[in-house]
């Protein structure tokens, strides 16, 4: 019997103790989901007091150092394939670009570009910048200016961007002093994202005018997935300098494709420079990273630029946009793995395929360029005179600019892999029907 109540009383004893845990694990369950809840609401910091005047991003990090900590990492100098943030010289990788930009600036210095973090400091030191002469404007997109355009135009960011854009850069230069931040895409009182440039302003409205959508305001019209395209876009574009004013402007009035752009900017009569071995009046792309992304499958599947190169992360319970801004081929498990469900490898053996492809062709249209220029060399050295040579050197524009549009534009085609390979084949054909109208009209 006394066996009988001591095993009783072993199992209440133990039953008590399962409850006890089990009652102890709920409840340390239940305090861990209350504190994930509360850190998850704890996004940022009040540490400090910041207005449309905070230009500092050290002094945003105070208040955001999750973000704060991804933007000092676009320091990074990690080289891909096909280009990454490395300063490496493109003219020792290609050398045929130094005749492709002969005469121009660009055959003297064409590095590849580095970080965010990097990007006033590199305008700085590149030798298009400390050899030529250069408008303010450059600075639109190469710093944290939008307070500058305020005080240039006292209190009219319009008025002032029109006066920095027009002042010698060593003038310029002297009223910023931070390359991209913070306060460049996000309002300083709600950190909603925002677009400020006036560029880009301009632009969007001009383009959206051709949709027959008039007055366009993306801060006040565009949905929130928009802005995370338009906030990128506000510098990743193709531009040009527009008259004696040297106003910044992104030509777009007749839409986004390649020669949509080109009718524009023969439409003005536009050149960025005369070609120095044939005379031809030709154009210089710029980084058409939106015009390219506008074209493609990803664009028209709604996914934007931050998707990709700045994806959703988790920071203990918090979710927020990585702010370490990179090629998506380095972080391929947050950048493509949410929508495609392929292994790593095969993710990054099909951006690389794309790009491979690409690089082919442009070599191929760049021996194609090369081969024009030393037929317009030989019939002006036969005496072929500059009006029988009118035809080849137009078409000599249209291939220049194509070929320089895939090359300039910084995803090696795979933005829009389709729509590249087709400037590509316009490229290679214009230049190959440049060569045969030299050599033609030689006689």
């Amino acid at each position: 019997m006394a066996d009988v109540k001591q095993g009783s009383y072993l199992k209440y004893g133990m039953l008590v103790a399962v409850v006890a845990i089990i009652t102890f694990v709920t409840t340390w369950l239940l305090f861990n989901v209350r504190d994930r809840k509360d850190e998850a609401r704890e996004v940022s910091f009040r540490l400090a007091d910041i207005t449309k005047e905070t230009i500092d991003p050290a002094v945003w990090g105070k208040n955001f150092p999750r973000q704060y900590d991804g933007y000092k990492r676009t320091v990074d100098t990690v080289r891909t394939r096909y280009g990454g943030s490395e300063a490496f010289q493109r003219l020792e990788a290609e050398p045929a670009l130094a005749r492709i930009f002969a005469g121009y600036a660009f055959s003297l210095d064409y590095r590849e570009e580095r970080g965010h973090a990097f990007m006033l400091l590199d305008q700085d030191m590149t030798r298009r910048v400390k050899e030529y002469k250069q408008p303010g404007a450059c600075l639109h997109c190469h710093s944290s200016v939008i307070p500058a355009y305020r005080k240039a135009g006292d209190g009219d960011i319009m008025k002032g961007f029109e006066k920095v854009c027009a002042m010698p850069y060593t003038d310029a230069r002297k009223l910023v002093d931070h390359s991209i931040a913070c306060i460049d895409c996000h309002d300083p009182k709600t950190m909603d994202l925002r677009v400020t440039r006036p560029a880009f302003l301009n632009g969007i409205k001009a383009y959206m005018k051709t949709k027959g959508i008039d007055n366009y305001n993306p801060n006040t019209m565009a949905t929130r997935q928009e802005m995370r395209g338009f906030v990128c876009g506000q510098c990743h574009v193709e531009y040009y300098f527009k008259g004696d004013g040297k106003l910044l402007t992104y030509p777009w009035m007749n839409g986004l494709k390649v020669e949509q752009i080109e009718a524009y900017y023969d439409s003005v009569g536009f050149n960025d420079w005369v070609h120095k071995e044939t005379g031809a009046k030709v154009l210089k792309a710029q980084h058409p990273e939106f015009e390219m992304w506008n074209q493609g499958i990803h664009s028209r599947s709604g996914v934007a630029c931050a998707d990709c190169h700045m994806p959703y992360m988790r920071d203990g319970a918090v979710k927020i946009s990585d702010h370490h801004v990179r090629s998506p081929i380095l972080n391929i498990a947050r950048a493509c793995q949410t929508c495609h469900p392929q292994p790593e490898a095969e993710m990054k053996t099909r951006v690389e395929i794309i790009q491979e492809r690409t690089r082919k062709l442009l070599d191929r249209g760049e021996e194609a360029l090369v081969q024009m220029y030393d037929e317009v060399k030989r019939a002006k050295a036969r005496g072929v005179s500059d009006a029988a040579l009118e035809p080849a050197l137009k078409l000599q524009r249209k291939a220049q600019f194509r070929l320089d549009f895939v090359a300039a534009e910084n995803s090696m085609g795979f933005h829009a892999p389709q729509e590249a390979a087709r400037i590509l084949g316009e490229a290679i054909d214009y230049a190959r029907q440049g060569q045969l109208a030299a050599a033609t009209a030689v006689k």
